[in-house]
């Protein structure tokens, strides 16, 4: 059975051709998930000669890269997107139009595969992970962030009750995001080995909703659900929907805050070179002894 399709991809790359003129206004939310993915690539001791950028954007990961202590641990970094209007802007040498749910490459032929708030618009994400396994070298590393489950929790609320009360009925208008555990249990089905999985939650302050609502249509992240309704926001649930979240979420100063739950996954294509689990029972020492302290029944 093929998976079920969320997200209108076609509909995504007109959005993000829209968000690629603006994107520099929005994009603090990525600049941070870069600064964590290339620390988390500079406690790794090797070099990565051929690297693919899964969502590249304008292009920031690639200028970030260039300027940090961790330059010489990339060689060549193709960097892919599905909106042409945002490869346009970047500069890298290597640049590719690309569907992240068809990758074009071959079995064994990239040591490294980034990806910075992408893949959460992804149809059939354990398909992308196994194209991404396959596609790695043995031993090679994939590094990515997404969107989490608590992104934009008080939004999501307030627009579902604004609607009832308005319409008498609500469409979905935030797409659902995935959970941590389900992610690291995603990352060994898949496949991978010595899978991580860590959050962070991003608390950001708004003056006003509409100021929120702005800044997600300039990052590309407005509604691209295939379920989504087709009658707009009126003025009427807008207004609602603000006055539900200033009374719930703002504070001592008025401002209201909006979550966005990040997500960073790592994981390794098998190599029998890697370090792996002792099989239970193996150990040649009791807990106990290793600690120095008397064991006792619980």
């Amino acid at each position: 059975m093929s998976p079920p399709r969320l997200f209108d991809r076609q509909l995504l790359s007109r959005r993000l051709d829209r968000a690629a003129p603006h994107f520099a206004q929005a994009q603090f939310l990525r600049e941070r998930s870069i600064e964590d993915l290339l620390h988390s690539l500079g406690a790794i001791n090797r070099r990565f000669d051929v690297a693919l950028e899964i969502g590249a954007r304008d292009g920031g990961f690639a200028r970030a890269l260039a300027a940090s202590p961790d330059a010489g641990k990339i060689g060549l970094l193709i960097e892919a997107d599905l909106s042409p209007c945002f490869l346009a802007q970047a500069q890298g040498p290597a640049r590719l139009i690309m569907d992240e749910e068809q990758l074009p490459f071959g079995d064994d032929s990239l040591d490294l595969v980034v990806s910075t708030l992408a893949l959460h618009a992804a149809n059939d994400l354990p398909g992308v992970l196994v194209q991404i396994r396959r596609a790695l070298k043995p031993d090679g590393l994939f590094v990515a962030s997404l969107f989490g489950g608590e992104t934009l929790k008080e939004l999501r609320g307030c627009l579902m009750e604004a609607e009832l009360e308005v319409r008498g009925g609500y469409g979905p208008r935030i797409a659902p995001f995935a959970e941590a555990p389900d992610l690291i249990d995603l990352l060994k089905r898949t496949g991978f080995s010595m899978p991580v999985v860590d959050s962070d939650r991003v608390d950001v302050s708004y003056d006003h909703p509409l100021k929120l609502m702005a800044d997600l249509r300039m990052m590309g992240e407005s509604n691209i659900l295939i379920d989504r309704p087709r009658k707009g926001l009126s003025r009427a649930i807008l207004q609602r929907m603000s006055e539900l979240y200033f009374e719930r979420f703002a504070d001592d100063e008025g401002r209201i805050t909006a979550t966005f739950e990040i997500i960073t996954l790592s994981g390794w294509r098998p190599h029998e070179s890697q370090q792996k689990p002792l099989r239970p029972g193996s150990a040649k020492m009791r807990l106990a002894d290793a600690l120095g302290v008397k064991e006792g029944k619980l």
